[in-house]
């Protein structure tokens, strides 16, 4: 057996590739996926990680120390905008490849060239909950990382992960342009514009929530910011928080999450993925609004005049 060691454990999935094979066909699909995940590889060893093993359409990285892994992972999400592969091929190029990644620190042991250990289990499982052009991670990691750094990082909510018994916080890190990005956008709009809260409504259960209150968490479980019963829903199902002026709703379940808004006819999936939330509409957890058994939770977006009283 190998000695028992802390260190950075990363998992990175490439997501998408099952679209791509409908569009490009087995063999050039495939030579997208092998070199996309070869440049990956070359950026984590680059960066000073070692690749411990290949997963389907991700990798998985060992580093020694916690900082090299959160630049890495910043490297590998910037990375999908110059992958030569797809730039060969203008079907993978509208967002058919898509990257998540998570990252954990703490104990493990190294077993012919395979890594085992808390870290190993807690990034996967974080691999499961992070969305498209996310990074995930936990408490142990932030506390090793210099101060610059664990600015990137804010705190979503205390998950649910497989094999343990309580929740634990999760954090997500900014990524750099994105905040550059929206507040580029929001700069030229009306105040008026910019939400500053929600309302839900499930069943006559009511309640509002600023934009200052956010994240918050949908879900079974009793400890989640808006509580439904439905054996359907995941204990946390769904996120909903707010970036530069808009609100975004993120899957985080199993059964995937289903947005209709008022005056579409059709209703957008969520599978892991995140959508912006504006207007008004209904959110159908587990199920698409379409079965009338489903958990249906109606939202309004709320500007401030919203909330004025009337004259």
């Amino acid at each position: 057996m190998g000695t028992t060691k802390e260190r950075a454990i990363l998992f990175a999935d490439l997501r998408g590739s099952t679209a791509l094979y409908l569009k490009l066909g087995n063999t050039e699909a495939a030579t997208v996926v092998t070199q996309s995940l070869s440049l990956l590889g070359q950026i984590v060893v680059k960066g000073g990680g070692r690749v411990v093993k290949t997963l389907g359409d991700g990798l998985m990285a060992v580093f020694d120390q916690a900082d090299p892994a959160v630049e890495v992972a910043v490297s590998l999400h910037d990375s999908l905008e110059r992958l030569a592969p797809i730039a060969q091929h203008q079907a993978a190029r509208h967002g058919a490849i898509r990257l998540k990644v998570a990252i954990a620190w703490g104990e493990m042991v190294e077993v012919d060239g395979d890594c085992f250990g808390d870290a190993v289990n807690v990034a996967a499982r974080l691999l499961d909950l992070a969305g498209d052009h996310e990074t995930l991670t936990t408490g142990p990691l932030l506390r090793e990382l210099p101060s610059d750094q664990q600015e990137r990082f804010r705190s979503i909510d205390k998950l649910h992960l497989r094999g343990r018994k309580e929740p634990v916080p999760v954090l997500r890190m900014e990524a750099r342009r994105f905040g550059d990005t929206l507040s580029t956008v929001i700069m030229d709009a009306q105040e008026t514009d910019m939400p500053d809260g929600i309302r839900l409504n499930w069943l006559g259960t009511e309640r509002v929530f600023s934009t200052a209150s956010m994240p918050l968490v949908l879900g079974r479980s009793p400890q989640a910011s808006f509580c439904v019963s439905d054996s359907r829903v995941s204990r946390s199902h769904a996120r909903i928080e707010s970036h530069s002026g808009h609100i975004y709703l993120s899957d985080l379940s199993y059964n995937g999450t289903h947005v209709r808004f008022d005056g579409d006819d059709q209703a957008l999936t969520l599978r892991r993925g995140t959508c912006t939330l504006h207007g008004s509409g209904v959110i159908s957890l587990g199920a698409p609004s379409t079965d009338p058994t489903s958990t249906q939770i109606r939202f309004d977006v709320l500007s401030f005049s919203d909330t004025l009283p009337q004259c």
